[in-house]
């Protein structure tokens, strides 16, 4: 059965039975409309599906919990205002209950813990009043402008131990008395950082075993290392990360606090011999949530697991933040741009991975080094867009633009010594673009050693050993980086060197299915439409090959053999004369 971690929204009427009693058509007719004109387009707008409704109430499933509460406010304000038109006897109010937890799916009706604990909730709650489990308002609190009544320890109907409860107060005096404590404790504001800055707060246990905090607190020493090995982020240290432990927060108090822009917190929970860690990454300023996964484990290989957690986390973190930071500079004008920003505007026309955001994303990257030559970042996506460049077969002087690419490796692998992002462009670029594969490669490895997280690494890794000849160590490099980054904008690439290395392996189906991943993500891809073309062709299947090759041409009537990028970075000849038989067979012109 499917499962996942969900916010549950239970609701129903209160005196429903009375109600109908007393007006049958009358209260359905009202409570239809109520539904029509404010219940289902709250739960919409927040991202709610509605799982199943019945005469008086419904179940409703969230993503985020901080969703559930804004849609369930929303809604009870309003029906408060609707029923202030109407006699007592007559209002319909709502009882909502809310709560965090597994659930299991199936079809379209969902069931488990999570789903009873809901129910439970909403059958304590006041009428027009919402009540949410400690689960939900530890996930909620300091995201949401909202104050809550700690109702203490309460017995549930059918659940096994008491719960901490909480209500929403929905009266504006109790928001504003959450603002006042939240004005009052800002007792210190940080400017942030020249470049993204991170604090990973301490994990709670939610096991109920002291026993675990040394394990949640060891992931969040791991993940600050790792994190740390981050040139381009700014990252806090664990022991003012630490001063938090055990405290209830507000996630903007802490970004002003530490001056920081994103904060990543996560819970820890064991259950018998299975343990649970949930994260999500946050974004101080707004409270917006850019991440949130969840790990699950046996407590016999907690070291694994904990490693586990720590590349995942950071392997998501890095391209959220870096996707974060460009949306924003996205939003600024362009009169006030510096260098980082140049840099920032340059990654999100690269991202578009067409023949014009290449180009575009070029022109930044080089303004961003006119502004600071010593910044090394830009020199880094400068030297992969022109292996882009030579990869699509856009270059318009190759000699010039070859040349001005092995520059810009050379700086900036003497820019970063230290960076394992600028060493492994600046080792790529010596392959790639200058055919200097060993050199290449001594680079590539140094930059794993420094950061063994960063995925791109592992990409530009699994690139060049599929040139020297090491095709089945090139697939394991790829699939590491793939795992670190499942969501990278640059994912196509990914399956582009795999499509490689798997055909210089001698496993064409394999190729042809890497192929056709890359143009899932970008259908006109010339470069991997040619890739699928000639392992479909080693494959035997020509006729398909065929109707690619010319698919292709069509797109791009300069693919010549004579000028294919990939002849002039293979070391093996068995390699070269594999792609050009194929190639000849699938139709590409000499």
């Amino acid at each position: 059965m499917e499962r996942r971690l969900a916010a549950v929204l239970a609701a129903d009427v209160a005196g429903y039975s009375r109600l109908m009693g007393a007006d049958e058509e009358g209260t359905l007719a009202w409570l239809k409309a109520v539904r029509k004109v404010l219940v289902d387009p709250a739960i919409a707008s927040h991202r709610g599906r509605i799982v199943k409704t019945t005469g008086d109430g419904m179940l409703v499933e969230f993503a985020s919990a901080v969703d559930a509460v804004r849609s369930s406010v929303e809604v009870q304000r309003g029906m408060a205002e609707q029923n202030a038109a109407l006699q007592q006897d007559h209002r319909i109010k709502f009882r909502i209950g809310i709560h965090v937890g597994d659930i299991i799916i199936d079809e379209n009706d969902i069931f488990g813990d999570g789903v009873n604990i809901a129910a439970r909730l909403e059958g304590i709650a006041e009428p027009g009043g919402i009540c949410i489990s400690d689960d939900a308002q530890r996930q909620v609190r300091g995201k949401v402008d909202i104050a809550f009544e700690d109702m203490g320890s309460q017995t549930l109907k059918n659940i096994a131990e008491p719960m901490r409860v909480w209500r929403v107060q929905l009266d504006r005096q109790g928001i504003a008395a959450a603002q006042q404590v939240s004005s009052a404790s800002q007792v210190l504001v940080l400017a942030l950082p020249d470049k993204p800055s991170i604090a990973v707060l301490p994990f709670q246990n939610m096991s109920g075993d002291p026993e675990q905090e040394y394990f949640a607190d060891g992931i969040v020493e791991d993940i600050i290392t790792a994190l740390s090995r981050f040139k381009s982020l700014f990252v806090i240290a664990r022991n003012s990360s630490f001063t938090y432990k055990g405290r209830a927060v507000d996630i903007k108090q802490v970004g002003r606090e530490l001056g920081v822009r994103y904060v990543l917190e996560g819970s820890v929970r064991k259950s018998g011999d299975k343990v649970r860690i949930t994260g999500q990454l946050i974004d101080a300023a707004t409270g917006a949530h850019l991440w949130a996964d969840r790990f699950d484990g046996e407590l016999k290989d907690i070291f694994d697991l904990q490693d586990q957690v720590t590349s995942s986390v950071v392997g998501a973190i890095a391209p959220r933040v870096e996707q974060a930071e460009i949306q924003r500079a996205k939003s600024k004008p362009t009169n006030n741009l510096d260098a980082y920003d140049h840099f920032l505007r340059g990654m999100a026309n690269f991202n578009r991975a067409t023949r014009e955001g290449i180009e575009e994303s070029l022109k930044s990257f080089m303004k961003a080094i006119e502004l600071d030559p010593t910044y090394a970042a830009p020199h880094s996506w400068a030297i992969i867009a022109y292996a882009r460049r030579k990869q699509g077969l856009w270059m318009a002087d190759i000699d010039v633009e070859i040349a001005e690419g092995m520059r810009l490796s050379r700086a900036a692998i003497e820019l970063g010594k230290d960076d394992a992002a600028a060493l492994c462009a600046g080792g790529f670029g010596l392959a790639f673009l200058g055919g200097q594969l060993d050199a290449g490669l001594t680079f590539t490895d140094r930059a794993l050693v420094l950061n063994p997280n960063l995925a791109v690494a592992w990409m530009a890794s699994g690139w060049i050993r599929s040139y020297v000849g090491e095709p089945e160590t090139a697939l394991k490099h790829l699939a590491h980086g793939m795992r670190l980054s499942p969501v990278d904008p640059q994912i196509f690439q990914f399956y582009m060197a795999a499509s490689l290395a798997a055909r210089c392996a001698g496993r064409y189906e394999e190729s042809a299915a890497w192929a056709t991943k890359v143009l899932l993500e970008q259908p006109d891809y010339v470069p991997a439409l040619w890739n699928y073309a000639v392992a479909s062709a080693l494959a035997g299947r020509l006729d398909d090959a065929r109707s690619v090759m010319f698919r292709a041409l069509k797109i791009e009537p300069n693919v010549r053999l004579s000028k294919m990028p990939i002849l002039t970075v293979l070391r093996r000849p068995e390699d070269r004369s594999r792609f050009c038989d194929g190639a000849r067979l699938a139709g590409m012109p000499e």
